[in-house]
């Protein structure tokens, strides 16, 4: 492999993965989408949001439309375990489904301050790894990472550790699939965990 052919695999890799964002629960329904195990937030426009939820098939109750929402650590513990947890029912105008942007543009996180409608929840646009380790410590540690390489990108990691010097000498930082991240708060057994370069590691 020549040098110009390293330059590009290696910036292929490092471009930032695709944004989430959120779209109407109706939006997702209508279109034919699964909101059962989907990662939803709740709220109000204007009032705030609440992410870090799961979400499940939509029930009806006389004239309403409601979606069961659950804590996500809830959520891996009905699947783990095979129970019935409880689940707030939530009226479906106020549930937003995280999708992942089909669009091929992909952008790195702006730098400075930036404002958002109140409309509804902002995009979340992937923030490289290496940059929020630069900035302070104590930052990565049980964080939703996304891990980009030559074979794509992984999902549904957590960071185990902040950013530390691996055996070669780079920065690596040691991540969880997340259903272990969870299972670990539930039962105290450690996840299996495996070191990534800091560099292919983005904040989802």
């Amino acid at each position: 492999m020549t040098e110009a052919d390293f330059a590009a695999w290696a910036a292929e890799w490092r471009t930032p993965p695709a944004p989430i964002v959120p779209v109407p629960a109706l939006t997702v329904i209508s279109s034919g989408g699964v909101l059962r195990g989907a990662r939803v937030m709740i709220g109000l426009p204007g009032h705030g949001w609440r992410p870090g939820m799961r979400g499940d098939t939509m029930v009806r109750q006389g004239a309403r439309s409601l979606i069961p929402v659950l804590a996500e650590a809830e959520w891996y513990r009905a699947e783990r375990e095979r129970v019935e947890v409880f689940a707030a029912l939530v009226p479906v105008e106020r549930v937003w489904v995280e999708t992942i942007s089909t669009s091929a543009e992909r952008a790195a996180a702006p730098d400075g301050l930036i404002l958002v409608s109140l409309d509804a929840p902002p995009t979340r646009i992937a923030v490289s790894a290496e940059t929020l380790a630069a900035q302070a410590t104590g930052q990565l540690m049980g964080r939703r990472l996304v891990q980009t390489s030559a074979d794509g990108e992984q999902r549904g990691l957590r960071a185990v550790t902040e950013a530390h010097t691996g055996p070669e000498g780079s920065a690596q930082v040691r991540v969880a699939l997340e259903h272990e991240w969870y299972r670990w708060a539930a039962t105290g057994h450690p996840p299996a965990t495996r070191a990534v370069p800091l560099t292919q590691l983005w904040l989802e």
